[in-house]
């Protein structure tokens, strides 16, 4: 793949000296609002309410390990940055592909705080769905917390739709 630029961005495969830049990315987010989840008969739905005080979410930082992440992945799999001015990153897709199921998760997608509301997750997305497509995967599939209220929407304007509920969680 060859490199992909925008107006603020260039969007490539990730190589080993972005690991350190992704890794300090922060994905913590903060919003006014949360999607309460009730069970219904036929499934659950999904309303809208407010947060006050408005909720941040940290997430803890990862055990590493991840190839996909620190090498641009193997053949089933991907990384791709979004590099900002001074060579910054600013932003990360990590995808891996299911042959057997033909399945595309999206492991993670982050985006730096200051760079959100660009364009940046959905151009980090339309990497993730050309590799797919690439890999033959018959649909994409990515989770996210009902409390992530902006990530929510911003998923179902790209297109994803809301097709399971994990209780445990």
């Amino acid at each position: 793949m060859t490199a992909i630029n925008d107006a603020t961005c260039e969007y490539r495969i990730a190589r080993p000296e972005d690991t350190s830049d992704t890794e300090a990315l922060d994905g913590a987010f903060r919003t006014s609002t949360a999607l309460e989840v009730a069970v219904t008969g036929d499934g659950f739905a999904l309303r809208e309410v407010p947060a006050d005080p408005p909720l941040v979410e940290v997430f803890p930082e990862d055990e590493g390990g991840d190839d996909a992440e620190t090498e641009g992945g193997g053949a089933d799999a991907r990384t791709f940055v979004a590099v900002g001015a001074a060579r910054a990153r600013v932003g990360f897709a990590a995808v891996s592909c299911s042959p057997w199921n033909r399945r595309l998760t999206i492991e993670d997608i982050e985006v730096a705080a200051d760079h959100r509301g660009r364009g940046i997750g959905r151009a980090l997305t339309g990497h993730a769905l050309d590799f797919a497509r690439e890999r033959g995967a018959g649909h994409v599939w990515l989770d996210v917390t009902n409390v992530n209220a902006p990530a929510v929407h911003a998923y179902r304007r790209m297109g994803f739709s809301l097709c399971g509920l994990d209780a445990a969680l």
